[in-house]
């Protein structure tokens, strides 16, 4: 039930860069008809930075690592596909589903093809509610088992960051910070947070993911965590009206559980005219480019 694209498998056997792309963004975060040139312009920045990029979907039961044009165009316009975590994927696959891949699911099935770099927009996290609620999103558990590294701008800054990150070095995962000693909030370069290492350049990273395969601690993820620049943040004061009217209207909806993050994404980038998800598409943009470098510069140290 796994499929690797030819182009995927013959860089992996070949051993040049690859990078994972997840294909929720493409199905649930972004807007038709954008959502497939900005999922074509994702992987060709994979591409321009000297990487093979391999969007993983599930398309008609078959997990698929990497995707031709039709799949990918599938993925972007079909109605009737399914947002799928790692829970989901046997389900789905054995009932000849078509489903969009979450970090949790992505990051498991490129482990399953070889892949070692993986690039998002935000990672899921624990949730503001959690308390009473138990509200967590199961990307947290694949960071603790799988090894592939998520390049990424932090955490949706919907969620309770100090809580996640609190989850994550409880789980032993590592996270690591782009040219910066906060860890960013998405939408925002600084979440208030800091972060325990900073690298600088994709070889600082490639030798850290290295050290890891020598040391025996390749065993789980690693966060890259890469912010958006301070000029190209969401205004924080913008964020925060957003925020807090965002979950007033979820409260007021009854939107609760997997339900709330794609409701208050969709709110911010209704109310803010556009202002987030010009954002949004910017940080997969980058973090494309710089999990590729990267990838290309694990390839050359091991």
């Amino acid at each position: 039930m796994l499929t690797v694209l030819p182009e995927v498998s013959g860089a992996l056997a070949a051993r040049r860069p690859v990078v994972a792309l997840e294909s929720t963004i493409i199905s649930h975060g972004l807007p038709r008809p954008d959502n497939l040139r900005i999922a074509r312009e994702i992987e060709e920045a994979v591409r321009s930075a000297g990487a093979v990029p391999a969007t993983i979907a599930v398309v008609d039961g078959r997990a698929c690592v990497g995707l031709d044009d039709d799949a990918l165009s599938a993925i972007a316009t079909s109605d009737d596909v399914v947002k799928v975590s790692t829970r989901d994927l046997a389900t789905l696959a054995a009932r000849k589903g078509t489903g969009a891949t979450t970090v949790a699911a992505t990051s498991h099935l490129a482990a399953r093809a070889g892949i070692r770099i993986f690039a998002t927009g935000g990672l899921g996290g624990v949730h503001r509610d959690a308390r009473s609620t138990w509200d967590e999103s199961a990307d947290l558990q694949s960071l603790a088992t799988t090894p592939v590294a998520v390049v990424c701008a932090g955490v949706k800054s919907i969620l309770d960051v100090p809580a996640t990150l609190e989850r994550l070095e409880t789980l032993g995962v590592p996270v690591i910070g782009v040219g910066t000693d906060a860890f960013p909030g998405f939408y925002l370069t600084d979440s208030g947070h800091r972060v325990d290492w900073r690298v600088d350049t994709p070889e600082e990273i490639a030798a850290v993911l290295a050290a890891q395969d020598e040391l025996g601690t390749a065993d789980r993820g690693t966060v890259v965590a890469n912010p958006l620049p301070a000029d190209e943040q969401v205004d924080p004061a913008l964020h925060e009206r957003l925020l807090q009217s965002g979950l007033a209207a979820a409260e007021t909806s009854h939107v609760s559980g997997k339900d709330v993050t794609p409701f208050l994404l969709d709110w911010f980038h209704r109310e803010s005219e556009g202002v987030t998800l010009t954002a949004n598409v910017r940080i997969v943009l980058r973090n494309a480019d710089l999990a590729a470098r990267v990838a290309a510069a694990l390839v050359r140290a091991l």
